[in-house]
């Protein structure tokens, strides 16, 4: 079954760069019709819309902080209203580890940052969007294989967030299954090409993870996409309050 996004339209918090850049790309092959959001790379921004736009694709950029509901509430009217006054599909991938800190010295203020940008941002952007998405729409929310085994030094707080974007993905399948709304999650391992990693693990450091992947190979922005797109065609029609473990069997459910 070849997949067909033709005529729905659809919004990726932090589509800019890396697995958002990677979806937002997939969707549009599809044909769905793309509007990404951005808080910092303004440039990567505008390179990722040429990019959709090369591809044939109606698409434009939005900044946003996701961790502030009233700039969300904003953003996805304005979105919405580009794209024919609704959403078809939600992808809430914006987020961030922000800092490695143990527990013990790890401030109120870095606690709430991680939350907010991982779980409240998911929220807040879903809250909204529900307002212009219609019945049968698609949500799929972005968690970590963080949120599984617990995640790397000084990430307590990340795989926190990351474990109530299961929990929040799950509570908001069955709450919004009469509406034919479905929502899953994806738990992405060890995905390289992206400013997560670059940022927070270090390419010197890639090998000795990869040797501990039963695959024995890094995962990349295509491979978090592909899931994607099952979630958001007919062919995930049928499947609701799903994570799907996309981490080359570094952990098994």
């Amino acid at each position: 079954m070849q997949i067909n996004l033709d005529g729905k339209t659809a919004l990726i918090t932090g589509g800019n760069v890396g697995i958002g850049a990677g979806v937002a790309k997939a969707l549009a092959k599809c044909g769905a019709r793309l509007c990404i959001t951005y808080l910092s790379h303004k440039s990567e921004a505008s390179e990722t819309v040429k990019a959709l736009q090369g591809l044939g694709c109606e698409a434009a950029a939005f900044h946003l902080d996701a961790t502030d509901s009233a700039q969300v509430a904003a953003v996805v009217s304005q979105a919405a209203a580009r794209m024919d006054g609704r959403i078809d599909i939600l992808v809430n991938n914006a987020g961030h580890l922000i800092k490695r800190a143990k527990t013990e010295g790890m401030s109120d203020e870095l606690w709430r940052r991680v939350i907010d940008v991982n779980l409240s941002s998911a929220f807040y952007c879903t809250r909204e969007t529900l307002k212009v998405m219609p019945d049968g729409g698609r949500i799929v929310n972005m968690s970590s294989l963080a949120a599984r085994n617990g995640g790397g030094n000084g990430t307590v707080a990340y795989a926190a967030s990351k474990a109530g974007v299961i929990g929040f993905t799950r509570g908001l399948a069955k709450e919004l299954a009469p509406r034919k709304i479905t929502v899953n999650a994806l738990a992405p391992g060890f995905i390289i090409d992206t400013p997560f990693h670059e940022t927070f693990t270090g390419s010197e450091n890639y090998q000795g993870i990869i040797d501990g992947i039963p695959l024995a190979e890094a995962g990349v922005p295509e491979d978090v996409a592909g899931a994607v797109l099952y979630y958001v065609s007919d062919l995930g029609k049928w499947v609701t309050g799903q994570v799907a473990e996309i981490n080359g069997g570094a952990w098994f459910v």
